[in-house]
């Protein structure tokens, strides 16, 4: 069976889709980076590679995110795209009719305006973490709270109090100050879900024409709190895909087919899983700028350079096997 591979790495999940020709998606998987980039996409293709190498005969490999580079790399893939487009992609094809794009990752956030399908304009926000998951997750820890069960808790709010969402730190004393004012845990919760999205829409939304059909993605959309906030802040109904929490890996298969329409795939195999992978660098002194030149070796061969900006390491042909 003829199938493809999306892969989207990012600082906090690495995510993996495996979508048939027929474009239905087979599998998906997410697993935690915890900072080793190479170990989590490996971690990612056995799991994969069992399931599915007997299976599907992979015809295109796409990746994004942060380690997209060095992801294209370690698996051979066929196009290497940037996290708008990946997740543009991916909406366009489930919810073609979809003109705003919010998504909220553990570490970032990004919103995409879309206008009969092309994007017309995106803003990111990677400088304040009051705007993504991670602020919650440390939030849900403060207040002994499984992450889980956070969402629920902020519907029974009767009275959400307002809390300061521009600056991480500030929301957090805050959020002390009104538990010892004595407000109730589900007032404070529904609090801290305003808080953030009153963060995302002043920061990232700032000055775009948020138009409905809103479509809602990232981890952060589990959260049924969040997704209330942003209703009530909107007034309009946010949608969330069924595979919210791997759209930009999904949009990596699409981009994959794409790319392998009249030439072979690129892909390595699942057994890349098992290759010694060992990525190093040095600081180039041949001019004032100091580039620092990424090498990657694969099993103890030289396969890839990039970092300078002249081009004289990463244009240097490198001689594989």
């Amino acid at each position: 069976m003829k199938a493809y591979l999306g892969i989207d790495v990012g600082s906090v999940s690495t995510n993996l889709v495996v979508m048939d020709e027929e474009e239905q998606v087979l599998d998906s998987i997410y697993i935690r980076t915890l900072g080793q980039p190479v170990k989590a996409v490996q971690e990612g293709l056995k799991i994969m590679g069992q399931k599915w190498g007997d299976k599907t005969a992979i015809n295109g490999v796409g990746v994004t995110g942060s380690a997209r580079n060095l992801t294209a790399v370690l698996v051979g893939a066929d196009a290497v795209k940037n996290e708008i487009t990946a997740h543009a992609v991916a909406v366009s094809q489930v919810v073609p009719s979809a003109q705003t794009i919010i998504e909220i990752g553990g570490q970032d956030s990004k919103i995409i305006v879309m206008r009969d399908g092309i994007v017309t304009d995106f803003a990111m926000n990677t400088v304040c973490a009051a705007g993504t998951g991670s602020f919650l997750d440390q939030q849900a820890m403060r207040l002994n709270i499984p992450i889980e069960e956070f969402g629920e808790l902020a519907l029974k709010a009767h009275n959400p109090v307002r809390i300061a969402g521009r600056c991480a730190v500030f929301a957090e004393s805050d959020m002390i100050h009104k538990q010892q004012l004595g407000h109730s845990l589900e007032d404070i919760i529904a609090g801290l879900c305003e808080a953030l999205v009153r963060n995302y829409l002043n920061n990232v939304g700032k000055g775009k024409d948020i138009m409905p059909p809103l479509v809602f993605q990232g981890g952060v959309a589990a959260n049924i709190g969040i997704k209330t906030a942003f209703e009530k802040a909107l007034g309009h109904e946010l949608i969330i895909p069924k595979y919210y929490d791997v759209m930009g890996a999904l949009g990596c298969c699409y981009l994959g087919k794409k790319a392998t329409a009249h030439s072979t795939t690129k892909f390595k195999g699942w057994q890349a899983a098992n290759f010694n992978f060992r990525p190093t660098s040095f600081e180039c002194k041949g001019c004032p700028n100091l580039c620092e030149v990424i090498e990657i070796y694969e099993n103890d061969v030289l396969i890839a350079r990039w970092g300078d900006r002249c081009g004289k390491w990463s244009n240097k042909s490198i001689k594989v096997g």
